[in-house]
């Protein structure tokens, strides 16, 4: 079972937390080329350093600016694996499945009913209401952005699901003893994470809803899966469709996509539409393709952890 992945060394507790303080801490150090980036355009230009996201936003061209803040998932993602394979003495493969292999079939799947579901809805908004919209499309930023959204993308939205589905979701397992307490946090975590996007303060706390319940919906596809590869494919999907289709100035993920949304930001019941239509839609579909049962011992049943200690040696880890 996936949440019993993980190993029961002595202090395992207090080594979650620095764990997670060791992840925080990569984090930072990837803001130091974006850092480096501002100071060295400011003395060049002799323009005052921009003080706020937005401003930040704006000061490169939105390739530059979105491959300086994906580079700080580059740095996460090694302290993911640092934590993992050298404090954990785990393989990085045991935050992810319980497989005997990562199923990339399951990861194709996902993110490819994923990508459909936005193309179909993005190509129905625009039609619907042509005038929210002005064609972006250059070709040469355009075919740059494929490069960043295909290259440094999925790290950023790997990162994202190693944490919170796969390293947090088996600690918070570990220290409760059971499924659905993880499942709430790890989702709560996740929805909060983005409290700082810019949609949040256009649109207002509502949209928090669709972050949580997005956070809730790919922790339960984890754990009836047994493994994240459902999550892998559906955020990768959803963050790269997103780029490549649509932008706005006033959204987290700005970039050289197709289409600009020029409409002013508002939220209303569509917010719920994902929560209470698609994501129940997706389940079923995952649901039937992988044949899962014993729903309630899954999603909130006890965790029985192995008893395996962790092995020195991590030279054959994958």
């Amino acid at each position: 079972m996936f949440l019993e992945k993980v190993n029961k060394p002595a202090n395992i507790a207090l080594k979650y937390f620095l764990g997670f303080v060791i992840i925080a801490f990569f984090y930072l150090l990837g803001q130091i080329p974006l850092a480096i980036a501002l100071i060295s355009k400011s003395f060049s230009s002799g323009k005052p350093m921009p003080t706020t996201e937005a401003a930040i936003m704006k000061y490169f061209s939105p390739n530059v600016t979105l491959a300086l803040m994906l580079m700080i998932f580059v740095f996460t993602m090694a302290g993911i694996i640092i934590v993992v394979r050298l404090l954990h003495k785990m393989k990085l493969k045991d935050i992810i499945t319980s497989r005997e292999k990562i199923d990339w079939k399951r990861i194709f799947f996902s993110f490819s009913i994923w990508a459909l579901i936005s193309l179909a809805t993005t190509v129905s908004y625009y039609f619907a209401s042509p005038e929210n919209f002005v064609v972006n499309f250059k070709p040469i930023p355009f075919l740059i952005l494929v490069v960043i959204a295909f290259t440094l993308l999925p790290i950023q939205t790997s990162s994202e699901e190693f944490i919170f589905r796969g390293y947090l979701m088996q600690g918070f397992g570990f220290l409760a003893r059971n499924r659905w307490f993880p499942l709430l946090v790890t989702s709560a975590m996740f929805g909060l994470m983005h409290i700082m996007n810019p949609e949040v303060e256009k649109m207002g706390p509502i949209i928090m809803v669709y972050y949580i319940g997005t956070g809730l919906f790919l922790g339960i596809i984890t754990l009836m899966d047994d493994g994240m590869e459902l999550a892998l494919g559906f955020h990768a999907a959803n963050n790269i469709i997103t780029a490549l289709l649509v932008t706005s100035d006033w959204s987290a993920l700005q970039s050289e996509s197709i289409l600009k949304d020029t409409s002013a930001p508002s939220v209303g019941f569509e917010i719920l539409i994902p929560i209470i239509i698609i994501f129940p839609t997706l389940i079923f579909i995952f649901s039937r393709k992988y044949h899962w049962t014993d729903w309630k011992e899954k999603l909130t049943g006890k965790i029985v952890l192995n008893t395996v200690e962790p092995t020195q040696n991590i030279e054959n880890y994958d």
